[in-house]
């Protein structure tokens, strides 16, 4: 279809505001938080699951890939329009609906995560799942990613969260999953849903539940010579049977990096260090601390820091949930990983990234969710060195195969996306990845909805992906374009 009639289209459905096309304006839409980049050929900002279904009806009509996007701040590229086409941008779906006699609300997914929790506090109730970005991060693409946090130790992640969703299918039909209910009869989309980075359908409204705020919260700060030491502890502690609401660990780079830029309070001598939340009812409390101070000591902690006033407790947290902005300190880039291993492999895994740095001659900082062993290695480099960076992406792919080949996955929360589809088959057989993909046909049995992604890269996606690269290196003009066609 000829580009500028699909603009004059969509500027009908939406108005001229809510159509976007310019260069300058897509430039900002061809990226998000990994390394990965795909510009669109429009982007539409819906504020209604109606303009949703009129969009993805033209989508269908005339063959043209297209994606949901929220905030942007993936990291695995899992909302890039690496095959080009059409970019619906959600951030103007931001209703909150809050339902506090049924622990539950109704949110569009442009909402900010953090704004739940807002929304919810006069009631004494919060959202769980908290990703260090939930000051921007939306709940449509923590519904895709099926995003975690530091305090989902304890509560679980977005699945556990979600109680229905409204859905546009990619033929533009609306449909329900879940129930308003904590129990729905029939088959669990809802949970198909989530994790499903946007492969299956447009999520256009979310049921959430939300969650008592604990009636009281302790905070340690336990200080180790060495990472080892610290990961012995993580075991430890949950081993006697102890778990925590959050349960974080950084390492000496990362202290580094986070004291310099946010002056937290973190011991910069420290080798690594555990930042643990432990929430109840305030009997009892105490006792749970002073067992976890006891056994994080008898691991090698040389020093136990508990807050005493809520601004201390805000500034340790700000400190660890600003830790991958704070290695901009250290370098001009940072490339993170997501990989998941057992509790007890922690030590090893550890010392194999360790080993892998000094493979490829690179800089790691460890920041991560230490409780459920999942790792989030930063990898620091400069992205304007070609060999640099082509050692950062082997280091990182190396870092996740030592992590599968240990009994754990590669990714816990940020998806597999573009990044690591051609890394999934570590993990998955055959056989595991054609069912996968035959339940992918029954919902987008043309592939157009968010092409290319989770799966490995076919030979047309290589193809279109190379070619829009080196397109997008060239000026473009704005009228008589025509649209890539369909994207296997």
């Amino acid at each position: 279809m000829d580009r500028s009639k699909l603009i004059r289209e969509f500027e009908s459905i939406l108005g001229p505001e809510s159509v976007l096309h310019l260069d300058q304006d897509l430039a900002l839409y061809e990226y998000d938080g990994a390394l990965d980049r795909g510009r669109p050929d429009v982007v539409v900002l819906p504020a209604t699951t109606e303009q949703v279904v009129a969009i993805v009806r033209v989508a269908a009509r005339e063959k043209i890939p297209f994606h949901a996007r929220g905030a942007g701040t993936g990291l695995s590229g899992g909302a890039i329009a690496d095959q080009g086409g059409i970019m619906l941008a959600m951030a103007r779906m931001k209703k909150i609906s809050i339902e506090a006699d049924n622990l539950r609300a109704t949110v569009q997914p442009g909402v900010v995560n953090y704004d739940i929790s807002i929304a919810a506090a006069p009631h004494g109730l919060y959202f769980v799942p908290d990703p260090s970005s939930q000051k921007a991060c939306t709940i449509g693409g923590n519904v895709a990613e099926n995003s975690g946090g530091p305090h989902c130790l304890a509560y679980g992640v977005t699945t556990n969260h979600v109680l229905g969703l409204e859905i546009v299918l990619p033929d533009g039909e609306i449909i329900w999953t879940g129930s308003a209910a904590l129990d729905a009869p029939g088959y669990d989309l809802t949970g198909l849903i989530v994790g499903s980075e946007g492969t299956l359908g447009i999520v256009t409204q979310v049921i959430v539940k939300l969650t008592p705020l604990s009636e009281a919260v302790k905070t340690l700060l336990a200080v180790f010579p060495s990472i080892e030491r610290a990961s012995n502890a993580v075991s430890a502690v949950i081993a006697a049977g102890n778990i925590p609401a959050a349960m974080e660990m950084m390492d000496h780079t990362a202290i580094s990096a986070v004291e310099a830029a946010k002056h937290a309070g973190y011991p910069t001598d420290a080798g690594a260090v555990l930042l643990i939340d432990v929430e109840g009812v305030r009997e009892g409390l105490d006792g749970a601390v002073a067992e976890i101070s006891a056994i994080c000591r008898a691991e090698g902690a040389y020093e136990i820091r508990i807050p005493q006033s809520a601004v201390e407790r805000e500034k340790l947290w700000s400190g660890r949930k600003g830790a991958f902005g704070a290695m901009g300190r250290l370098a001009p880039s940072y490339y993170v990983q997501d990989g998941v291993v057992p509790r007890s492999q922690l030590p090893e895994i550890l010392r194999r990234v360790g080993a892998i740095a000094a493979k490829y001659d690179l800089r790691i900082a460890n920041v991560f969710h230490a409780g459920d062993g999942n790792l989030h290695p930063l990898i620091l480099f400069d992205d304007r060195d070609e060999e640099m960076t082509r050692r950062t992406i082997e280091a990182g792919n190396e870092i996740l195969r030592a992590c599968v080949a240990l009994g754990g996955s590669i990714t816990g929360e940020h998806g597999v996306g573009i990044e690591k589809r051609d890394l999934i088959g570590l993990q998955f057989s055959a056989a595991d990845l054609d069912a996968m993909a035959r339940v992918k046909r029954v919902f987008n049995p043309r592939n157009l909805l968010n092409p290319c992604k989770i799966f490995p890269a076919t030979k047309m996606c290589i193809e279109v992906s190379t070619r829009r690269r080196a397109a997008m290196k060239k000026p473009v003009g704005e009228g008589g374009r025509e649209l890539s066609g369909m994207i296997p």
